[in-house]
């Protein structure tokens, strides 16, 4: 049986590294927003090119505490894809803002630039891009539409560590960029964890303010927060695993490159240029018959995932909220994906062997 993925043997490079951090931490009895949590922030800032980090507890917070910190009035309008992963609307809905969604573009599977603008109606306040699966959305073209209408960016980056448009990295465009780093992301903690990059210096005190329960002195809350905070133990995991972080994204770079060349014309896929490094948090492709390819890649004992099966309007938790929109191109590729197995501890011999499969359906 080839894994879509094994965390344990992901992980199994840093695990010595691991030990020893805890150790270190354990023993100092800091174990909230301490040393480790600081370096980290100042680390993967630098990172990504933002002059800032906060660290917060997930990536669904990570969303929905930076639209907080823009201070948008009630029911403001985000746009948002109508493909994305529902941590984007469920952020908006839960900052007390209204979704709107905005097809992708059927090439890259992300927010389509060019059916933005026909969104965009007064109560608009913000473009939240999803840079969908490691790959950047169209920025240059979603910056200009911004500052057209004098609209906020939060870029969606739980998928895309280390992407890359024109050698300007994910964390780098938006007034806000949300990181997650569950542990299946390129850069993965051992639990939940979560982060924002901004330039705004304001932000990133207003941020810093809510994930500790609205409170920048202690026993003393100006706004109203949560309990939101990395914690120090992933941290301390997550700046060892930052050293490799390229050295993750070339492997995964280079086992997509074998799906590129080896496999045939039936399946679509991504879509590749020369200004996007893709990171490839998965390497998806489509198929009309997806159902009965994924049933027949079981069977020859290669575990695939779907990300993701159900569009966010046919959600039955948003119901009422979405379902009345109609989002075809979404549905599609929702009807048509499938995620072929591609992470760290893959082989290239590992891939050959899924291409030698896949080329017999």
């Amino acid at each position: 049986m080839l894994e879509y993925e094994n965390l344990a043997r992901l992980n199994a490079p840093f695990l010595a590294q691991y030990q020893d951090k805890f150790a270190e931490i354990a023993q100092k009895g800091w174990y909230i927003l301490g040393n480790e949590v600081s370096l980290f922030e100042r680390e993967f800032a630098d990172y990504c090119g933002a002059r800032y980090c906060v660290g917060v507890a997930n990536g669904l917070d990570a969303l929905t505490l930076s639209l907080r910190a823009c201070a948008f009035p009630p029911q403001s309008e985000i746009l948002v894809p109508a493909n994305t992963y529902i941590a984007t609307i469920l952020a908006v809905l839960q900052a007390g803002h209204i979704p709107v969604l905005v097809e992708p573009d059927i090439r890259t599977y992300n927010l389509d630039d060019k059916l933005v603008e026909a969104k965009i109606t007064a109560k608009t306040k913000a473009i939240m891009p999803v840079h969908l699966y490691g790959r950047l959305c169209a920025m240059p073209e979603i910056l200009s539409l911004a500052q057209k209408y004098q609209l906020k960016i939060i870029e969606d980056a739980a998928q895309a560590h280390g992407a890359a448009l024109n050698g300007r990295r994910a964390g780098a465009w938006g007034d806000l960029t949300a990181f997650s780093f569950y542990p299946t992301k390129n850069l993965g903690a051992l639990g939940d964890g979560g982060a924002v990059t901004t330039d705004n210096a304001e932000y990133a005190e207003r941020l810093k303010a809510l994930r500790n329960y609205g409170s920048s002195q202690k026993y003393y809350n100006a706004m109203l927060g949560v309990n939101s905070r990395l914690d120090e133990v992933q941290a301390g995991f997550l700046r060892i695993k930052l050293k490799s972080l390229d050295k993750i994204n070339a492997h995964k770079n280079k086992l997509a490159a074998i799906y590129q060349a080896e496999l045939p014309g039936q399946f679509i896929k991504p879509w590749v240029a020369p200004e996007y490094y893709h990171v490839y948090h998965i390497y998806n492709i489509r198929h009309p018959e997806r159902d009965r390819l994924k049933k027949y890649l079981a069977q020859q004992g290669i575990k695939t995932e779907i990300h993701y099966p159900v569009a966010p309007n046919k959600q039955q938790a948003l119901r009422g909220i979405l379902a009345q929109l109609a989002t075809p191109l979404a549905e599609e590729i929702h009807r048509t994906t499938l995620t072929l197995p591609l992470s760290y501890a893959h082989t290239e011999t590992d891939i050959l062997h899924v291409c030698k499969i896949l080329k017999k359906f």
